[in-house]
């Protein structure tokens, strides 16, 4: 590769596990693509603690809601840096709501979004990477929903268990092309989409699953870096679950 700087893009990087994302692989010397919906000055926050680490940021408004017209703000990015070496799928949307009860267009929804978007954002990214001929990494950020239900969130649990399979079906396609594709499935985080800071990570705070906490973002975030890393350069089509022994407890079942 040279001197050309490598590109790393992370949706939804104004906050939460997105932002962390984006500071560990500035670390790792990736200049860094920002998306943001609706916190911009999240997002400007993120660009200013990546310059801080010597790396170039660029921020754009990415809206999955709309497609497919809103992802073209990957393509944007991409335009903007030259290229791109890495994308972390990390935008995503949740509802919840009894099964019996679930409105069809909150279900269109979420699967707009977290499948959708994310297959649209990849394709775009994929595509670059082909064109480029170096390989690359597409890193998709689930659930440990992937893999068991969340109760009373049919569309998310749906959604998250097909972005798993999507990430199976991309990893056995762009394996040619050496573009390895992951998945990331994280347990309970402490995000401000779960109304919590990393200060407010305390053990004892989650006492149904053996590690009895939330995880912090930086627990998300290290092994999105690895999967970018050269380290990983044996590692496609696999699901990571980063969840405190959440799955072995399953505590969230409760019969009737």
């Amino acid at each position: 590769m040279g001197t050309t700087n490598k590109v790393a893009i992370v949706t939804a990087s104004d906050s939460g596990i997105g932002k962390q994302c984006a500071l560990v692989l500035a670390k790792q010397g990736y200049d860094i693509g920002i998306t943001w919906h609706s916190d911009d000055e999240g997002a400007k926050a993120t660009a200013e603690a990546v310059n801080a680490l010597g790396r170039r940021a660029e921020t754009v408004q990415l809206d999955l809601s709309n497609l497919p017209d809103g992802a073209q703000a990957i393509q944007t990015l991409i335009d903007t840096f030259g290229r791109i070496d890495v994308l972390v799928n990390n935008a995503g949307a949740m509802s919840k709501a009894p099964f019996l009860e679930m409105d069809f267009k909150d279900w269109r929804t979420v699967f707009t979004v977290d499948v959708d978007g994310a297959f649209l954002c990849a394709q775009i990214a994929a595509r670059k990477m082909v064109e480029q001929g170096e390989g690359g990494r597409i890193i998709n950020i689930t659930s440990v929903h992937e893999h068991t239900p969340l109760p009373e969130a049919s569309a998310y649990t749906a959604a998250k268990h097909a972005l798993g399979g999507l990430t199976k079906s991309m990893a056995m396609e762009l394996v040619q092309h050496k573009i390895l594709v992951n998945a990331v499935a994280p347990g309970a985080i402490a995000t401000p989409m779960n109304d919590m800071k990393d200060e407010d990570v305390q053990e004892g705070s989650l006492p149904t699953i053996p590690l009895t906490r939330p995880g912090r973002t930086q627990e998300i975030a290290s092994l999105v870096g690895w999967l970018s890393s050269e380290d990983a350069s044996y590692t496609t089509g696999q699901s990571f679950i980063v969840d405190g022994g959440f799955m072995l407890a399953n505590p969230q079942f409760k019969p009737q």
